[in-house]
């Protein structure tokens, strides 16, 4: 398995160096007025690449952080029924007589021969 692995991440690195070597030429990027910068393009695609990971990750934190109070409140809930539930176990229920079944439990109609005729 860690050979196919392997294999896989040389054929990443290999494409990545075929891509580089052949966007090498110089682009010319217009900023503000009168600012210009030159750079090869496989540069300015490698910095919008990380950029973009970076914005993506900034705009990811809220959420985690969100999700890890959520998950600490949930656990203190948890913790707390725990505890509660070892401090006072719940009653047991009463056991059930003949009468008490007979009464929520309606006889079934007898069976006859005639099926409705």
């Amino acid at each position: 398995m860690q050979a196919i692995v392997w294999i896989i991440r040389f054929a990443i690195v290999v494409v990545l160096v075929w891509f580089a070597v052949k966007n090498a030429q110089v682009v010319t990027l217009h900023g503000l007025p009168d600012q210009t910068l030159q750079a090869p393009l496989v540069f300015v695609l490698l910095v919008v690449f990380v950029a973009g990971v970076v914005i993506g990750l900034l705009a990811w934190v809220p959420t985690v952080i969100r999700q890890r109070r959520e998950i600490g409140r949930l656990r203190r809930a948890a913790e707390k029924q725990a505890a509660l539930a070892a401090i006072a176990p719940a009653p047991a229920p009463a056991p059930a007589t003949a009468a008490v079944v007979a009464s929520t439990h309606p006889p079934a109609p007898a069976a006859t021969g005639n099926h409705g005729v």
